[in-house]
């Protein structure tokens, strides 16, 4: 094993998990083209030297190449857990051992840890912030504003934590530029709709081991996640029910060949539900009284509060792990509801999260948004800032170009035509 520096200090459950770490890291490496080319580019350009960064992101084999990129191109970069059971003990290990990489991050952390490891990235004083839910930007704004000076900007990546820097917009707190990778086409037409899709079964086939097959399912939400979650669950032979807020995607849904109900309606009709909104309470007290005697819950949401346990603890009169990371919670009404991976990410608290084919676009955005602020620095405006298109496009471009996939190119004549307005006939 590679000895470790005595002044790398880290918070991992057990380096001699290293070893299978690796293995794994470059197994995942085997279908992300893409950011290995950015990391050799970065390699020998090293764009971040002399930066420190964070990244508070889901432990993963695919997390693990976008450090090892990002460290390639100069950054001392140091990595917390964006969840508490999304982190994979074996990969965090190899971080450290074989990489030099500082990692705080164990499966199944409490809360009080977590927080504690925010804290522990915002003293390493981060120039660039990677953030998977907004909670280290939203702690260094709250607690530490004599860091922003510090920061050249951050990069987010969900769903949820684009809600929340459009909040901190709202309120005049987001005095730094935050470059939304969510929204880039090659992050949520993929990562959210194919990956959340496949992943978030895997989770709870993995939980449960129960045919999909005839079952009733209720995805609540239908952004990008829940398309691609209700999209799988019909593939593999459900019957899917919609719920939804937004009347727009209520239409789609309905347009896509889905049953779009209210909550309370598909309630006692499903017999899983799964949670894909970014919202809190999308299942709570009513909700409970009205399901099926076994009823399965899961969320496939960045945050554990979409699904209201508190409410239905407080109905159990025993809570019992029946499977691992499945629990059995006996109401005192005579039913029973079954909660998957404590309603946290359910694809990474019971599975390994999206498959490294989809996170290979979504953490080239990531590396090259991170590029796109240094190289911008004192240019950007505070606020939220789009990835840009020709971003976008290349990543699509050398994505296409792994798989051996070739397109076709506008001729010089078509160009000319879709460039004058005086043409149309």
């Amino acid at each position: 094993m590679t000895a470790i520096s005595p002044r790398l200090k880290h918070e991992v459950k057990d380096l001699a998990l290293a070893p299978l770490g690796r293995q794994r890291i470059e197994w995942a490496g085997r279908e992300m083209p893409v950011l290995r080319q950015i990391r050799d580019r970065f390699a020998q350009e090293k764009p971040f030297a002399g930066l420190r960064l964070v990244a508070c992101a889901h432990i993963t084999t695919e997390t693990a190449h976008l450090a090892i990129a990002l460290k390639a191109g100069g950054a001392d970069a140091l990595l917390i857990a964006s969840n508490p059971l999304s982190t994979q003990d074996d990969v965090a290990a190899s971080l450290v051992v074989d990489h030099e990489i500082p990692v705080f991050a164990q499966k199944g952390e409490d809360n009080e840890t977590y927080s504690r490891h925010v804290q522990i990235a915002l003293d390493h004083r981060p120039n660039i912030i990677i953030d998977d839910g907004s909670d280290v930007v939203a702690t260094l704004v709250q607690e530490r504003q004599h860091q922003i000076a510090d920061l050249i900007g951050t990069t987010e990546e969900t769903t949820t934590g684009i809600v929340r820097l459009r909040a901190m917009l709202k309120d005049g707190v987001l005095t730094f530029p935050a470059v939304n990778v969510n929204d880039a086409d090659t992050k949520h037409f993929f990562d959210n709709r194919y990956g959340t899709g496949q992943s978030t079964l895997d989770g709870i086939i993995r939980a449960t081991n129960i045919l999909l097959a005839g079952k009733t399912i209720v995805v609540a939400g239908y952004g990008w996640c829940g398309k691609g979650t209700a999209l799988r669950a019909r593939g593999l032979g459900a019957n899917v029910i919609v719920t939804e807020i937004d009347p727009i995607k209520a239409i789609e849904a309905v347009m896509d060949g889905f049953r779009v109900l209210p909550m309370i309606e598909a309630a006692p009709q499903g017999d899983l539900f799964i949670t894909v909104t970014g919202n809190k309470h999308v299942i709570r007290a009513e909700h409970f009284e009205v399901m099926k005697d076994g009823a399965i819950v899961c969320n496939s949401g960045h945050f554990d509060i979409e699904i209201d346990l508190k409410h239905l603890a407080s109905q159990a009169k025993e809570i019992k792990q029946v499977r691992p990371f499945t629990e059995q919670y006996q109401l005192v009404s005579g039913k029973s509801v079954i909660v998957i991976g404590e309603g946290r990410l359910v694809n990474l608290a019971a599975a390994e999260g999206h498959p490294s084919a989809v996170m290979d676009m979504s953490f080239a955005n990531q590396a090259l948004a991170v590029e796109y602020l240094v190289k911008n620095q004192g240019k950007l405006e505070p606020g939220l800032h789009s990835i840009p298109t020709e971003v976008d496009q290349e990543i699509a471009r050398l994505k296409l170009q792994a798989i051996g996939i070739s397109i076709d190119s506008l001729t010089p004549d078509q160009i000319e035509y879709i460039n004058s307005w005086t043409t149309g006939t």
